[in-house]
């Protein structure tokens, strides 16, 4: 355990200025409230933050989070108040110990919501000072460190999940690479430790039979770039198991395959040094393809800068080569601690990139409609690697691979993506779902009357959007659920001769969980609800009359008919606002001019089917759900449908052409088209066309008919 004195030595060595005296009561204050208590490894507690505060002095941190780490677990596990730190180590100190000390332990529950509301507060205690992170990243890396004294493996196994899916990534946010490659392994350690003893048996393996083999290379590399008069400092080093596991995984290949195994570090002078090391390096070695980036042009969203290459090295090993200026190596190892200014007693230079990451989480945390989403859309948005684009000005946005324009759209504004229209990728409009590139250029096409499409949930990769399309989503399909439940309501009201009014769902709310009369309204809509439970639970008398009547031999015929045949009250289409939580079903395509029922569905509202479809027998043991339905008899608005129709077409050059032309002369357009079956003689087809009604499409099918090119055609119902 570090002694009082070799704490304090080592922070005056990188700051003098620092408050020896503060650090001095600090080390005191803490071993005396942890007393007696001892880790699972029967070391005193107090070791822990001793070793957190020693973690924090090799990142160089102010006397503030040194204190701080001293302190961080002396609200939470001793007498200790928030008041006494304030009274002893002054605000400063105070408003970081009781930043983490909110967090409390953050250990992956079974309980998911816990885990959840913690990493919430997580994110909020580091958006108000990042000094907050550091102290939880260096507490957590002791921990992972001394994590096989834990006796229990289930315990084990859920902080080691969570430290891979939380803390390392929160680490390589803030450019600690040092930290997070330990995390990483660590966690990857107890995971999985037959893959990982299996990497470090065949890393000793490779060891052993080179021999010396990373001195040759390194003396081979420092001999060209000196003949070639580049000044550099060059160290090597082998990759750790974890990073090539990994990589094997999201390149599937195997061990053998991977070029960068053995990875040297190459540390110039100056930017211009960087490219002259690199054009030396390619010029002596064959370049692996596709294994070269430029992190000095385009630096990563965390301050990283670097080139990286892959190359076939001294004795044709695959080797990686990072060249980089020593100011570059220090962001690298340091992150935004290597930002700090001591003497100036500032914050790190925040140029407003660096942090954008944490914002978006902000964005997201506000967007979310419960902690879990939270976690689900920052686990989504950290994981993965990123591409590169540009805004036309020539910004840098950095997004996940595979995130599309929508993504790129919600990264410049919220505002931006809740209007997307369309996009231009290097100059050309292309489809919304269109998979990004590194190096493309993104202009955004918007358009006031636009808002967040619910489609687009399907293909956004990155939790900022998805964010903000379902509370979207949510917002208006609330509102359409109270309305609907409201008409359900008072139908159900009607039919058992009372008049309904919201102040009698006051009395039964409790029955049903709901926290208001709005959100009883909404389960009805919603579909989890029927009218006639809640008019059941505000009148119970009528339950009992119902029960008499079910026991009553004359009824017994009556109720057989009733659950026969179901009961639709009417309720047209005419009768709902627009646009209210209401779909037409996939398995018939109902059209205006078809006969028409709706079914609540829970999660869906109402789904309208044709009253010849076949999927509502399923549903003929619960008249309630129905809704006896009719097409608005309005003046044709323009508006259009989808039918659906099969085909059979002669296989033969020109069919496909002159079928699109009959749809097309007759005011049709193909949305989809699908081969079902195809062989020498015929093409079988589903074509999904829009129209304006079913004569609309009667007169396509018609059409079609008389066509000599097409066998059979008929209206498709599946």
């Amino acid at each position: 355990m570090m002694r009082q004195f070799e704490l304090v030595e080592r922070v005056k060595s990188y700051d003098p200025t620092a408050d020896e005296d503060a650090i001095n009561r600090a080390y005191v204050f803490a071993m005396k409230q942890h007393g007696s208590q001892l880790r699972a490894s029967g070391d005193p507690y107090f070791s822990h933050p001793i070793e957190v505060a020693g973690i924090l002095t090799k990142y160089k941190m102010d006397a503030a989070s040194i204190i701080t780490a001293l302190l961080h677990d002396t609200i939470e596990d001793t007498p200790a108040t928030v008041a006494d730190i304030t009274k002893m180590f002054g605000a400063e100190v105070s408003r970081l110990v009781d930043g983490v000390t909110k967090l409390s332990r953050i250990e992956l529950q079974s309980d998911q919501s816990k885990q959840a509301e913690n990493f919430r507060k997580l994110v909020l205690a580091m958006s108000e000072d990042i000094r907050v992170l550091l102290v939880k990243l260096a507490d957590r890396l002791h921990n992972m460190r001394t994590l096989h004294y834990i006796r229990n493996p289930d315990k084990r196994r859920r902080i080691a999940l969570e430290t891979m899916e939380i803390y390392a990534p929160l680490a390589e946010r803030i450019g600690i690479s040092e930290v997070k490659n330990e995390l990483e392994d660590l966690a990857f350690a107890e995971l999985h430790p037959d893959v990982r003893g299996s990497l470090v048996a065949r890393l000793n393996f490779l060891r052993e039979k080179g021999g010396d083999l990373i001195s040759r290379i390194l003396d081979e590399l420092r001999k060209i770039l000196k003949e070639a008069d580049v000044d550099a400092s060059v160290s090597g080093r082998e990759k750790t198991p974890y990073s090539i596991w990994r990589k094997m995984q999201l390149k599937n290949v195997a061990f053998e395959q991977l070029s960068d195994i053995m990875a040297f570090r190459v540390l110039v002078g100056s930017v211009e040094d960087c490219y002259r090391a690199l054009g030396v390096i390619h010029s002596h070695y064959p370049m692996v393809p596709n294994r070269f980036k430029d992190y000095i042009s385009t630096p990563k969203p965390n301050g990283y800068r670097s080139l990286h290459t892959g190359v076939f090295g001294p004795e044709r090993h695959r080797i990686e080569v990072q060249i980089r200026t020593q100011d570059m190596h220090e962001v690298s190892e340091l992150g935004v601690a290597a930002h700090w200014s001591y003497k100036q007693g500032m914050r790190p230079a925040d140029d407003g990139k660096q942090y954008r990451w944490l914002r978006e989480l902000l964005d997201i945390m506000e967007h979310a409609s419960n902690p879990e989403e939270f976690l689900e859309h920052t686990k989504l948005e950290m994981f993965q690697d990123q591409v590169f684009c540009f805004t036309p000005k020539g910004d840098l946005i950095a997004l996940p691979r595979g995130a599309c324009p929508v993504d790129f759209a919600y990264a410049v504004h919220s505002a931006v993506g809740d209007t997307c229209v369309g996009a231009k990728v290097n100059g050309r409009m292309m489809p919304l779902r269109t998979p990004l590139n590194n190096g493309d250029q993104i202009e955004i096409i918007t358009s006031k009357a636009q808002t967040p499409n619910p489609t687009w949930e399907r293909f956004v990769v990155t939790g900022r959007a998805r964010a903000r399309i379902r509370r979207f989503i949510r917002t208006q399909q609330r509102g359409q659920y109270i309305d609907l439940g409201r008409a359900i309501l008072n139908r159900a009201f009607k039919q058992e001769g009372y008049e309904f009014t919201e102040k009698a769902l006051d009395g039964v709310l409790k029955i049903f969980k709901a926290a208001s009369v709005e959100d009883l309204v909404v389960s009805v809509g919603e579909g989890g609800l029927t009218g006639r439970e809640v008019v059941s639970a505000v009148y119970p008398e009528l339950k009992t009359s119902q029960q008499k009547a079910q026991h009553n031999p004359d009824n017994v015929v009556a109720l057989k008919r009733a659950k026969a045949k179901p009961q639709t009250p009417a309720m047209p289409i005419r009768g709902l606002m627009a646009g209210m939580a209401m779909h037409f079903a996939g398995c018939c395509h109902p059209l205006p001019g078809d006969r028409i029922v709706g079914i609540v569905t829970t999660g869906k509202g109402v789904t309208i089917h044709t009253i010849d479809c076949d999927s509502l027998e399923q549903f003929a043991e619960t008249p309630e759900r129905w809704l006896d339905l009719a097409w608005n008899q309005a003046p044709d608005d323009g508006e259009m449908h989808i039918g659906r129709i099969s085909l059979v077409v002669g296989n033969e050059a020109g069919n496909l052409g002159s079928l699109s032309v009959v749809i097309a002369k007759n005011l049709g357009n193909i949305s989809n088209l699908k081969v079902t079956n195809r062989n020498a003689d015929f093409f079988e087809m589903i074509i999904d066309v829009e129209v304006r009604d079913v004569k609309h499409l009667t007169n396509i099918i018609a059409a079609l008919r008389a066509t000599p090119s097409i066998n059979s055609v008929e209206r498709a119902r599946n």
